[in-house]
């Protein structure tokens, strides 16, 4: 039986956002943010491995709970094929997870109710109702959420819904072409292996020999005239502008998010990427293509409204609340 002293605590979530190198976690209340905090993800050390990471994040985010609080859900987000009924992640190439129970195991765990979602799915949630996928304050009812990091991945919203098909939806960055380079699916050519940020930086150093620090140094190396960077940069940014405008076309979505990692680059990613885009189109409106708000807190903050929902809490108060918080201007709070 609960005790008057624990009436009063005030509740909150831990927020789990599972990448191939670290785990962000973030815990937040009502309010705004408690604390956050990132670790290696070591994947490469097996799946189990991983899976134990992110067991003793939420383990360390539960312990450094402040006294005024309670948490009352966990919420996680990982990459990959997830059946968010099932709790399953079906298969994430990154973490090396197959058919994995992620919300059973993590539930017994920590003896807490989990909420689970698709990493990029829950990103779009998270700028739908709290960033660049709102338009005068309400969520635009058709929009398409782009994620270019690590990997390359998509999450559509039709009429206010999220488009599922048993975790399938939105794996853009695989298949498609049967020639080209090999990629970590099993595949060759696909879109991932030329337009995500690892890509970039991956054809640049087999084609110079040049190990380079990421995508931002090629185009860092772009922009000095670099004309081998300068290829790599406009070929990744042509698979995107392709992949966007033929989503464009099968959906008629007008209203593009793009997130992840790489859209740090600003205007050198987005002022192609809208002409490419805009190219390839005839009969379409030319879609209004913006950068996500919350940046690379976006998961978390995903996470996090999943673990308010596994926690049975009201969502619009909360909801309102983070808005306040995250409005243009003043940043995650620490959540990234």
């Amino acid at each position: 039986m609960p005790t008057s002293e624990d009436s009063v605590l005030r509740p909150a979530v831990v927020a789990l956002d599972v990448g191939g190198t670290y785990v962000k976690c973030l815990t937040v209340d009502e309010t705004g943010v408690l604390a956050s905090d990132s670790v290696p993800t070591r994947a490469a050390d097996g799946p189990e491995a991983a899976f134990r990471v992110v067991c003793d994040a939420a383990t360390a985010a539960l312990g450094a709970l402040p006294p005024t609080h309670t948490v009352a859900g966990i919420g996680l987000a990982v990459p990959g094929t997830v059946d968010e009924h099932r709790g399953v992640c079906v298969h994430s190439e990154n973490l090396g997870w197959r058919e994995l129970p992620v919300v059973e195991r993590l539930s017994a765990h920590t003896g807490l109710p989990v909420g689970f979602g698709h990493d990029v799915r829950a990103g779009a949630t998270a700028e739908r109702r709290l960033g660049a996928g709102l338009d005068a304050g309400a969520p635009v009812a058709d929009q398409l959420y782009v994620s270019v990091g690590t990997g390359l991945a998509a999450a559509l919203v039709l009429d206010g819904r999220l488009v599922v098909s048993g975790g399938y939806a939105g794996e853009i960055g695989h298949g498609g072409a049967t020639t080209g380079l090999p990629c970590v699916c099993g595949g060759r050519g696909c879109a991932e292996t030329v337009a995500s940020a690892a890509a970039i930086a991956r054809r640049y150093t087999a084609a110079t020999g040049t190990t380079v620090d990421g995508a931002r140094d090629v185009l860092a190396r772009a922009t000095d005239g670099d004309p081998v960077a300068r290829q790599v940069w406009d070929d990744a940014v042509a698979v995107l502008g392709a992949l966007v405008a033929d989503l464009v076309r099968v959906t008629g979505v007008a209203h593009v998010v793009v997130g992840g990692g790489l859209i740090h680059a600003g205007d050198a990613l987005l002022t192609p990427l809208r002409q490419a885009v805009g190219e390839l189109l005839t009969v379409h409106p030319e879609p209004r293509v913006v950068p996500a708000a919350l940046g690379g807190a976006a998961g978390s903050w995903g996470a996090a409204l999943l673990g308010w929902q596994a926690a049975g809490v009201d969502l619009d108060p909360v909801l309102t609340s983070y808005a306040e918080l995250l409005r243009p201007g003043d940043g995650p709070a620490g959540a990234g």
